[in-house]
């Protein structure tokens, strides 16, 4: 092309613009992300991130996977950046597989409570930030998760190598074998009391293992906690309560 002379189109990374009589390579393009966050301002700070990143596009934005679902087209991002919201454990991982066939997510979240960070990878997520990581941090993983890699910010690695570390016994949910035990009691109808005598540990106990399941699984109430006992398969569909006695 001559110098001077306007280009007609650019392809690919080697390609060169001349703008000036100065040649600049163009960045290689990565391909484009789709941002799923109910809040708009974290949305909007998600974007930003976006923008920041080389060869990266901005595909969709927006609050939620149904509205995700019907943008066109749906399926070919390279990254599905996903603030997960306070869910219930099954939930919330559907979400992040149905993501997960859309493009590869990068999940963030305060990860408080379930579902724990070996529980979303196996759901599908390739990338995992928390709500207070720092836009370097997040431009980096989302960087990493466009590129075909997996990347964890350095502010979960810590709690990251104690998940991997933990008890095999210890399951997705973050439960330890005895409040998996209680959940099961629970579930069946039983009673703290009545807990406490066949696990031969005190009430007081009993009452501080259940509030830590509900605090792991996020659930407020019997009903929950028996639906969620079958979703994590530590009780069969269909069992009925045991009898009291």
């Amino acid at each position: 092309m001559p110098v001077g002379a306007t280009p007609r189109h650019l392809n690919t990374a080697a390609d060169l613009l001349v703008v000036e009589n100065k040649e600049v390579v163009v960045e290689g393009y990565r391909g484009r992300v789709a941002i799923v966050c109910g809040q708009p301002m974290a949305r909007a700070g998600l974007e930003q991130v976006v923008a920041d990143c080389p060869g990266l596009r901005l595909g969709a934005s927006v609050a939620t996977v149904e509205e995700l679902a019907q943008a066109e087209p749906h399926n070919d991002y390279v990254v599905t950046i996903l603030d997960l919201p306070p869910l219930p454990y099954r939930q919330a991982l559907e979400i992040i597989a149905k993501l997960a066939t859309v493009g590869p997510p990068l999940v963030s979240s305060a990860w408080d409570q379930p579902p724990t960070l070996l529980a979303a990878i196996r759901a599908g997520a390739r990338g995992l930030v928390t709500r207070y990581s720092d836009q370097h941090s997040v431009r980096r993983t989302v960087l990493a998760v466009a590129d075909g890699g997996m990347s964890v910010t350095p502010e979960l690695t810590e709690r990251f190598t104690a998940e991997v570390s933990r008890p095999a016994e210890v399951d997705d949910s973050g439960l330890a074998p005895r409040e998996v035990e209680t959940l099961r009691w629970i579930a069946l109808g039983f009673t703290h009391s009545q807990i406490a005598t066949r696990m031969g540990l005190s009430p007081a106990t009993v009452n501080t293992y259940a509030k830590r399941i509900r605090a792991k699984l996020n659930v407020s109430n019997k009903a929950e906690l028996t639906r969620v006992a079958i979703e994590l398969g530590h009780l069969a569909q269909g069992v009925r309560p045991l009898p009291a006695r």
